[in-house]
This record gives structure tokens, C-alpha cells and sequence, in this order.
């Protein structure tokens, strides 16, 4: 599928291509430190989904992932494609690109100091056709509580799914030391639970499935859609 304003409209600004090739020696050894410093914890609480999907699309510990190589493993499996941007997309431009099954992705690296947590947050056609602001911010929290930060019940106990967590040291250890309060996944009280970017999440909310969550969207959409 082409990239362009056909498909994507809003998003079309934020676009860029990852030259692969440009990478330092440097930059794939902190991208090598910053992994060998997270594996450890996601190995033994990201859920098995996170696991498994590490492997099946060839991420690597020594190098910086290549976006390219991750595509083509990818969209055969999924119908997905990672997607380089310039940084933290507008409402309406992410859900663009989630829309036509491309997921925004920033190239630029994390450095060393920044493992504890980072302010900016990395269900398509629905948040697309929105055009209440309310509507939009609400479907913005569900997002937020399940991809950026969702936990999943799974071996008797909390695993992390979420790219917020995930990626995050100090996020994911205030998670494993049960420091926030994790409440049972009920969509109205996800619509409804206010965030805030720059601080640890005091409320997360566990989901007992994947399944739970693409039921969720749908709920979703019925009732933000009465808002259009």
C-alpha cells in the first residue's frame, strides 16, 4: 500500500523514511545496553503474546530494529505495517494511521538516562470517523489503559502488555511492586478514567483476555459513535 494523503490525510506531515544504514556503531550498542538492561524483567512479566511476538518478527538485542526486515515478517502475519514518523502524533493523524493498519513508529533512540519513564505516549476506523473532541479523548483513554499501559491476567498473576510499560523500566518495576492501583477492566470506568502523561499511573486496568479488549472497541464505538 502506498504512502500518501489518499490513505493517510492528517498523518502525511509526520511521515519519514528510516535510513537503516545511518546508525552509528554507538547508537546499536546503546540500543544493545538498553535492551540487555529490560530483558531480564520482560522476560519474566510481559505477557506471552509480547514473548512470542519478539521472536515471530525477528526484533534482535544487538541492532537497532530495521524497520523494513520487521515489515516483512509483519504484515504477512497481520496486515499490519510499522511506520516511520517524525515524533508524537496529533489525535487525528494517529488514528489515521491506524485506520489504514499502519502503526506510527519513531525511530530515534532512547538513551541510557531515560529508561525509568518517558512523557510521550507512543482503534483505527473507529477513532477516525470521530469528530467529537469528547468522543475522540475518551476513546483516547481506552487506548491508553490497554496498548500504551495495559496489564493482563495471565499464570495466576499481572503480566504486562502494554508498549508504555514495556518499554519502560521504572514504569514496569512500579507495576511488579504493586504500587498502582489495578482494578478489574470495565469499559465505562475506562472512558471516564482521566491520565496524565508526565507521572506514574496511579489506576491501571487488568484485562482477564485479548479478546476482552476487541469486545471493549466495539462497546465503545456503539456509544461514542451517539456522540457524532
Amino acid at each position: 500500500m502506498a504512502i500518501g494523503s489518499a490513505t493517510l490525510g492528517a498523518a502525511e506531515p509526520f511521515l519519514i523514511q528510516q535510513d537503516w544504514s545511518t546508525y552509528t556503531p554507538e547508537q546499536h550498542a546503546t540500543w544493545a545496553e538498553l535492551v540487555g538492561r529490560r530483558m531480564p524483567q520482560i522476560e519474566a512479566y510481559a505477557c506471552e503474546e509480547y514473548l512470542q511476538g519478539f521472536e515471530q518478527i525477528g526484533l534482535r538485542t544487538d541492532s537497532i530494529p530495521n524497520l523494513a526486515d520487521v515489515n516483512q515478517r509483519l504484515r504477512p502475519r497481520s496486515g499490519w505495517r510499522a511506520t516511520p514518523v517524525s515524533g508524537f502524533l496529533p489525535p487525528d493523524a494517529f488514528f489515521a494511521m491506524l485506520a489504514a493498519r499502519q502503526f506510527p513508529t519513531t525511530t530515534w533512540l532512547r538513551s541510557p538516562e531515560s529508561l525509568a519513564y518517558i512523557p510521550e505516549p507512543d482503534y483505527g476506523a473507529v477513532c477516525a470517523a470521530l469528530t467529537d473532541k469528547d468522543a475522540l479523548e475518551k476513546m483516547g483513554r481506552l487506548f491508553w489503559f490497554t496498548v500504551e499501559f495495559g496489564v493482563i491476567r495471565q499464570k495466576g498473576g499481572y503480566r504486562l502488555y502494554g508498549s508504555g510499560l514495556i518499554s519502560s523500566q521504572g514504569e514496569s518495576t512500579y507495576v511488579i511492586e504493586g504500587r498502582p492501583e489495578i482494578k478489574d477492566f470495565d469499559v465505562d470506568q475506562v472512558l471516564n478514567q482521566e491520565f496524565s502523561t508526565s507521572e506514574m499511573q496511579p489506576v491501571l486496568y487488568a484485562v482477564d483476555s485479548f479478546d476482552q479488549i476487541y469486545e471493549a472497541t466495539r462497546e465503545a464505538e456503539k456509544r461514542l459513535c451517539r456522540m457524532r
